[in-house]
């Protein structure tokens, strides 16, 4: 069983993977709205990965019989309108939950709490490689430049993605 200090703490962790998950959304709905339908489909692949993420945690709450408790999500600001600043700001937002785990790595490192240490090692290894994404397509874009063809193809590129986690977190267990 974990502490309550680690359950909270967990928790805090899911809202910031949820707020992850409406931030993604609502990227990919601007993205959409703007005609660039390959981006809008990456990022709402993220979202459901960000969910993945929040459920996760989530059921692993469960199977330590600790409460979850989830709590509002902040609304998701998107003044970006470029493809290139909406990727500035995925990085930004991917360096800031990377921060967050770590803590949370450290809190579980901390307190000798071996069960959690396993869980949040999957994500470390999970952020190196969502920085590491939104990195390279960063580059990308900067190497095409402000070339429409380039950020078409960017687009069409990124429109090839899929979804590679399960949706149905019925099977995640805790339930």
């Amino acid at each position: 069983m974990i502490s309550k200090k680690m359950s909270d703490r967990i928790n805090e962790q899911i809202n910031k993977e949820m707020y992850s998950a409406y931030l993604y959304m609502a990227l990919s709905a601007k993205m959409s709205e703007a005609g660039y339908a390959g981006v809008g489909k990456w990022l709402m692949v993220q979202y459901h990965e960000e969910m993945f993420h929040a459920m996760k945690f989530y059921a692993y709450l469960e199977s330590q019989s600790a409460a979850v408790e989830l709590k509002a999500l902040a609304k998701p600001e998107v003044a970006e309108k470029s493809v290139k600043d909406i990727f500035v700001k995925v990085l930004a937002h991917e360096k800031g939950v990377t921060a967050s785990i770590h803590e949370l790595a450290a809190l579980a490192l901390e307190e000798k709490d071996y069960a959690t240490q396993g869980l949040v090692a999957w994500y470390v290894s999970e952020q190196v490689e969502e920085e590491k994404n939104a990195a390279d397509i960063l580059q990308t874009i900067e190497l095409v430049g402000n070339s429409a063809q380039g950020i078409f193809l960017v687009n069409v590129e990124l429109g090839k993605r899929g979804l590679s986690i399960p949706t149905d977190f019925t099977a995640m267990g805790g339930h």
